[in-house]
């Protein structure tokens, strides 16, 4: 079976062709980048509209197939933002109906869990997803997803990225505090949010953009605000490794490519005795491979859907998906 993958949740149009032992034929993607500011959904849904035919074709040449060769459609159904879900969605429906095979609405975060979960070789991992909207602590249990933990405000690429707003980094922010950390000589004291197994990024965020005002240093306040949200992070992920008693951690979501979360959450998943994953950096942000392979893992467990079926969900949640697969 070969899938065509359509990714278009936020910021990154994406493309991928795989096949059904997660061969990945093909991955194209183009992000959004504003010209000041955040993102803008209407201007980001155009900007996917305006490159989405030129994808098409280079995954499919890249892949070395024909449209006639595909077996099934898939897209990110949601979460995301609404005018960029419905650019994803409008395509595959028309490349479905036009070459009329299946296709197949995904849960974007679902994703992430399951193309980590074969290309690193987990076989029952708690998931820490962190990514520009969401930031979850992901576990299986009795045919769901369910959600341990999450924040409870701004996901955590989008706290990095306003913060670099007000740091004139640009967009997206999260490589430029990377680099910048590593110059930090101080700890400066920010908030420490953690309430049970949630997590809250807001409070640190004013903190931190206010002690920028009053002159601390670039390389410091990115040294400190990595060090405080990324502990948070790995001690909720530790307490529900020992609530579920799993010995294997995966890690997903754009902000997965910062080393300094990962050194962080293998040091941590090592003192355990347990195993640590992240998928490489190129299937870590959002692209079109991983829906193709989550469309075809459900198709092959007997999901079906109808075109009446692929209404765009804005606040799909992880742990609304049905895990008939497993």
């Amino acid at each position: 079976m070969l899938s065509l993958g359509i990714e278009g949740t936020a910021h990154t149009i994406g493309v991928g062709i795989v096949d059904s032992q997660c061969n990945i034929l093909s991955n194209v993607l183009k992000m959004y980048h504003p010209e000041k500011g955040g993102i803008h959904p209407r201007e980001a849904a155009n900007h996917h509209a305006e490159n989405l035919i030129s994808m098409l074709k280079e995954a499919t040449e890249k892949a070395g197939v024909n449209y006639e060769n595909l077996d099934l459609i898939s897209f990110s159904q949601g979460p995301g933002l609404g005018p960029c879900l419905r650019t994803g969605a409008t395509a595959a429906r028309a490349l479905a109906l036009t070459l009329n095979i299946p296709i197949i609405g995904v849960n974007h975060c679902v994703a992430h869990l399951e193309i980590g979960r074969k290309t690193q070789h987990c076989v029952n991992p708690v998931l820490l997803y962190v990514s520009g909207g969401n930031t979850q602590i992901i576990a299986f249990s009795n045919g769901k997803y369910r959600v341990f933990g999450e924040t409870l405000d701004i996901g955590i690429g989008n706290m990095l990225d306003k913060f670099g707003r007000g740091l004139k980094l640009g967009f997206p922010a999260g490589a430029k505090i990377e680099e910048l950390a590593e110059g930090g000589k101080k700890l400066l004291d920010l908030p420490y949010s953690v309430k049970g197994m949630d997590v809250s990024f807001s409070g640190m965020l004013t903190a931190a953009s206010n002690l920028y005002s009053k002159g601390e240093t670039r390389e410091d306040l990115c040294h400190s605000i990595q060090e405080t949200a990324f502990a948070m992070l790995t001690e909720v992920t530790e307490r529900a490794m020992a609530h579920t008693d799993i010995e294997e951690v995966l890690l997903g979501g754009g902000v997965a490519s910062n080393k300094r979360l990962c050194t962080m959450l293998k040091t941590m998943a090592l003192a355990r005795g347990a195993k640590f994953a992240v998928p490489p950096q190129k299937l870590c942000i959002d692209n079109g491979a991983m829906i193709a392979w989550m469309g075809i893992i459900m198709y092959e467990s007997g999901v079906r859907m109808n075109i009446k079926d692929t209404v765009i969900r804005q606040r799909f949640r992880t742990d609304e998906v049905e895990v008939q697969w497993r």
